[in-house]
């Protein structure tokens, strides 16, 4: 009688050249996601902007000097508008563009490993969007503070375009920043990442972590930084922990396939 190895079957190797119309596809429906949530975000970029423009106006009402957006050439007003309906865009099709990467991901897999991706994506997407709220919760403390250093009697005019680069790349930045433990996780699921490697890796990791939340927010802001750091250092050891369990179930599940097989010292 045969005897059946029990190992899980990986999925057929596929070439460079498969990998790459892999990729070209993946690439194309997460554009097409984006361009539609592009199409709502401009929709929506009258409220948003209002809404970004609210810390502007708490440094008018607070510090008792003029504050306003400013708009230096003619095209500013549309460029504005651009400017949020991508990124709005980009946080509406986020959906839409982590599961392509996750997708494209999938072949690393085994059938079985497979059914995490699911895990994986519903888990990415409120990580994603809870970092987008934290950098938006941080927001108003930085630019107030930023502009505090202006001396009284001045006005503050922010240009426009400036402005909500700067505004708008933090609350994006800081959302791709949680979602960085799935995929650390998943590399662990798919056999690249070993969770002794990622535990090794703890200083480098916090140190990163420090460095990209003082890069996000000013320098003199240490409250803020640490309101960033904290939980993302949290969820890296979040990661680090479901590392260590997928790997002890994969050596238990090694060693009952070994000793299935009769495989010598393993009795």
């Amino acid at each position: 009688m045969a005897v059946r190895s029990g190992r899980p079957a990986r999925e057929k190797r596929m070439s460079l050249g498969e990998h790459l119309k892999e990729l070209r596809k993946r690439l194309f429906r997460a554009a097409i996601g984006v361009a539609l949530g592009t199409i709502a975000g401009w929709l929506l970029s009258g409220f948003v902007l209002d809404a970004l423009q609210a810390p502007i106006l708490d440094i008018a009402r607070v510090q008792g000097r003029t504050a306003q957006l400013n708009y230096t050439d003619v095209t500013s007003g549309f460029n504005v508008r651009m400017l949020i309906a991508f990124y709005v865009g980009l946080l509406l099709s986020s959906p839409v563009w982590l599961y392509q990467i996750f997708a494209f991901l999938v072949p690393g897999l085994t059938r079985k490993e497979k059914r995490y991706v699911f895990g994986f994506f519903f888990s990415a997407i409120p990580l994603f969007l809870a970092g987008c709220f934290a950098g938006w919760f941080v927001l108003p403390h930085i630019v107030q503070l930023l502009s505090s250093f202006a001396p009284p009697e001045s006005a503050s005019l922010f240009q426009a375009t400036d402005y909500l680069n700067f505004v708008l790349k933090l609350v994006i930045a800081v959302g791709i920043a949680f979602v960085m433990p799935v995929f650390v996780v998943l590399l662990n699921f798919m056999g690249i990442l070993p969770a002794r490697s990622i535990l090794k890796a703890w200083r480098v990791a916090v140190l990163l972590i420090c460095v990209f939340t003082a890069m996000a927010t000013p320098a003199a802001d240490v409250f803020s930084m640490f309101l960033l750091a904290i939980p993302m250092v949290m969820l890296y050891f979040l990661a680090v922990g479901i590392a260590f369990w997928h790997d002890a179930i994969a050596r238990r599940r090694a060693r009952a396939i070994d000793i299935e097989l009769g495989t010598p010292g393993t009795a």
